[in-house]
């Protein structure tokens, strides 16, 4: 028996106003998202890349309801949420956290870590196990930061660091999907590694899912499990990591790939058979 999706996005669409008009004096829009659809399940990793501009962002807000679609719907543990309001809006929304790409422009810098990361428990009307004290230094220690810098504020700490913070907030409510947007493409390269570390650790003991929107591929071949491929609003390839890496089938896919730095010879003798592959079976075609 197939396991339902945890989420799932069906033909999402989303325009905006571009301030123009057109002969007819029509105001003008442009489709940031093209009839998107998409599935996360439970314990796994759905990258979502492409280069800037394709949609990848405004994706991730319209699965996480912080905007409405102009078309389609999102599904979660199998209800249609996209018109949910009131109450059971708020309740959606504490099962579906997101970590942001700055953490200095997420993280309110008049807050310390231990309102900042009690504040989605207030949200949500919930009573803080154990008082906020002892919630806040539990998590800190959870995402490797010292329990005792609870009571600081954000700038006393490196991107490194209150990118934990973001993550400790998101962990608060016991979130069962976690979208990251771009959550490490801010970091330093070896910091990197010490977040997708946490982030893979996190999931592993909680079993949630997570949507990793990034425009990095190496990063997104660390931590993904599956991978969407977005240009021009639309996903023009989806498939496990191993076969988009090894073996895409869409050229803007090969093209994306082409374009990053490689140093695993491994990778690039895959590539190349995979390609001669691709080659031999055209021309095959190609002589019948």
């Amino acid at each position: 028996m197939t396991t339902a999706p945890l989420c799932r996005a069906t033909g999402l669409v989303k325009e905006f106003a571009t301030g123009r008009r057109d002969a007819l004096g029509r105001a003008r829009t442009f489709r940031a998202v093209d009839d998107v659809s998409l599935e996360v399940s439970r314990g796994e990793t759905l990258a979502l890349v492409g280069e800037s501009g394709s949609g990848k962002s405004t994706t991730a807000r319209l699965v996480a309801r912080l905007m409405d679609a102009d078309a389609g719907s999102v599904e979660f543990e199998g209800e249609d949420v996209s018109a949910l309001s009131g109450r059971a809006l708020h309740d959606f929304r504490g099962s579906v956290q997101v970590i942001f790409q700055d953490p200095f422009s997420s993280l309110n810098p008049r807050h310390t870590v231990e309102r900042i990361v009690t504040a989605p428990l207030v949200y949500q009307g919930r009573k803080i196990p154990g008082g906020a004290r002892r919630f806040t230094r539990d998590l800190m220690d959870r995402v490797g930061l010292d329990p005792d810098f609870s009571t600081r504020l954000p700038s006393q700490f490196s991107g490194g660091q209150a990118q934990r913070i973001g993550i400790a907030r998101a962990l608060a409510v016991g979130p069962k999907l976690v979208i990251c947007d771009e959550a490490v493409s801010a970091l330093d390269v070896s910091v990197q590694a010490q977040v997708i570390n946490l982030l893979r650790q996190l999931q592993s003991e909680e079993g949630f899912g997570y949507l990793f929107i990034a425009h990095d591929l190496a990063v997104v071949r660390q931590i993904a499990t599956r991978v969407a491929v977005m240009s021009g609003g639309r996903i023009v390839e989806t498939g496990e990591r191993d076969q988009i890496f090894g073996d895409p089938r869409h050229e803007y896919t090969r093209e994306l790939l082409a374009a990053v730095p490689r140093i695993d010879p491994e990778w690039d003798a895959r590539r190349r058979e995979a390609e001669e592959r691709r080659r031999a079976a055209a021309a095959e075609a190609g002589a019948r």
